[in-house]
């Protein structure tokens, strides 16, 4: 053997010890970027039922903090996820109309598994996504 060959010999160890972490932590980045695109997704759509089928016409006797309550359950029961909170609320706007506006804050993971808010010394954040959506509470024998 000759004098570079035994030099050179542990140095793919030291280059894969030294880019693992890396390669970890971009992998932990763009599962969770990619988890949170789809639980935005999803979100939209469930949120947008959620209230065409609670508050667009409510029950009677139902008010508006009835319908925020049961919008926030279906979008909670939808999710099933430990990692997701959901928060909706609603405030009034012109003509009677009502908004309804929902947050949901997605925080990483380690591939599922629950997570300090840094691996490695690099921070991941709670993210959060906000949706908003005008309606006519409708009550049908209702006069104002």
């Amino acid at each position: 053997m000759d004098a570079r060959a035994c030099g050179e010999a542990g140095q793919m160890t030291i280059e894969f010890v030294v880019a693992f972490p890396v390669m970890l932590i971009v992998a932990a980045i763009a599962v969770n970027a990619c988890s949170f695109f789809g639980v935005c997704a999803a979100f939209d759509n469930d949120f947008r039922d959620a209230v065409r089928t609670c508050a667009t016409s409510p029950a009677y006797g139902q008010d508006v903090a009835q319908s925020c309550s049961l919008i926030e359950q279906e979008l909670q029961q939808g999710g099933n996820a430990k990692n997701v909170q959901v928060q909706v609320s609603a405030r009034s706007v012109a003509r009677g109309h009502t908004a309804f506006s929902a947050t949901v804050r997605f925080e990483p993971t380690l591939f599922g598994a629950a997570l300090n808010p840094q691996v490695f010394g690099v921070s991941l954040p709670t993210l959060s996504h906000s949706e908003e959506i005008v309606v006519d509470c409708y009550k049908p024998g209702v006069l104002s």
